[in-house]
């Protein structure tokens, strides 16, 4: 599938059926008032796409790019720079999960001493959040190259962590110019590493259906973005090398991302970026985690928004139990003990979580986050 800069075609868009409910189709997402922006990123989704990179970087009208990975990545890192064409500045492999504003200048000061003139990104998000940090300060055109299926790569949205506090910054400068989406790339992905990145992927979607500033392309690419994932899976975990379950939740991935990049996010975003900021816990564990039990709580009010993923997952009356289910099915992790989050740290968290006020469907106190947060502490299934 190729999309082109500037364009809003798309072309081997799989077919989209409503859920259905005794033959009669559901309700569109039509609403009488909304507002919505398109993206001018080149997108190409192909099977070995990463070999044709040098020809992304001369269409940008760039010679020198810099190549970032992480330090376990850096080999593949290595294997990129030969598909260039003689036009890498370097390679840095530095990338930290949390995006850490230490790192981020260390980077900036290697790209401006290579003289680089782009950015190419391989990795997941911990890589594609340096890349956007890098464009921030240096206004660098990226590529990005996804192994993962963390989304921030279709987003202008910018996490990073400095003296034990995440924060976001959305800034034109941090989108990506280009995202090639290879499926070799994820193939040999460890599967456990596809379930939680993939239900930290379907987070995006699910807080999209309720989002104060939703739209009906938003919505509906979140329920697409759903659907891919619930259906390729299950499929991943019994067969990890059927690459068409592995391309399925590629596509996903990036549906996932689009819309985290046009919709605003609420309270499981938050607390996910607390315990991950403030704790150093593992970002798309804590995600799957923690996804279940917010939108268990954001379902008392927004039970009519959420009700085509819960259609999706079989279960029309509490989406939160349902996502549930499905994670353990998937032998996804369930509590935050597991993941090496402190019980005695539960109360400052709640704390961290209610300081700075923002928009969330169902309104909280910070007794309602100490609670969701001890649920999934202890990995109860959310009550119905």
């Amino acid at each position: 599938m190729l999309i082109s800069k500037n364009s809003n075609h798309m072309r081997k868009m799989p077919d989209y059926a409503p859920a259905t409910q005794e033959g009669v189709p559901s309700m569109s997402h039509f609403q009488d008032s909304f507002e919505t922006n398109a993206t001018g990123v080149r997108v190409r989704f192909e099977r070995g796409v990463r070999h044709e990179i040098a020809s992304e970087i001369a269409r940008l009208g760039c010679s020198r790019a810099l190549v970032l990975a992480t330090p376990q990545q850096a080999d593949t890192a290595m294997e990129l720079t030969s598909f260039v064409n003689g036009h890498a500045a370097g390679v840095f492999t530095k990338a930290a999960m949390h995006t850490p504003i230490e790192v981020t200048q260390e980077a900036v000061e290697h790209t401006r001493h290579v003289e680089a003139d782009c950015l190419v990104a391989i990795g997941g998000g911990s890589t594609t959040g340096l890349g956007k940090a890098i464009a921030l300060q240096t206004d660098l055109p990226q590529i990005v190259i996804p192994t993962t299926y963390a989304g921030s790569e279709a987003t202008a949205i910018l996490g990073q962590t400095e003296n034990g506090v995440k924060t976001t910054v959305t800034n034109a400068k941090v989108l990506p110019e280009v995202i090639l989406y290879d499926v070799d790339l994820i193939a040999g992905l460890p599967v456990d590493m596809t379930v939680t990145s993939g239900l930290n992927a379907m987070a995006h979607a699910a807080e999209a259906l309720y989002a104060k500033n939703r739209n009906p392309v938003s919505s509906a690419l979140a329920v697409e973005g759903i659907r891919a994932f619930i259906n390729a899976l299950p499929r991943v975990r019994e067969k990890p090398e059927d690459l068409q379950a592995r391309g399925e939740t590629l596509y996903g991935a990036w549906l996932c991302g689009t819309v985290l990049g046009q919709v605003g996010m609420a309270l499981h975003h938050k607390l996910c970026h607390t315990l991950g900021g403030s704790f150093d816990m593992p970002h798309a564990q804590t995600h799957a985690v923690v996804l279940p039990h917010a939108i268990a709580f954001n379902a008392k009010a927004a039970s009519d928004a959420l009700s085509p993923m819960a259609s999706i997952l079989g279960d029309v009356k509490n989406p939160g139990t349902a996502l549930y289910d499905f994670a353990k099915k998937l032998d996804a992790p369930m509590t935050l003990a597991e993941l090496g989050m402190k019980e005695g740290d539960l109360h400052r968290a709640a704390e961290l979580a209610v300081k700075n006020p923002y928009w969330n469907p169902q309104p909280f106190q910070k007794s309602d986050i100490h609670a969701l947060l001890e649920n999934a502490f202890a990995g109860e299934r959310p009550a119905g």
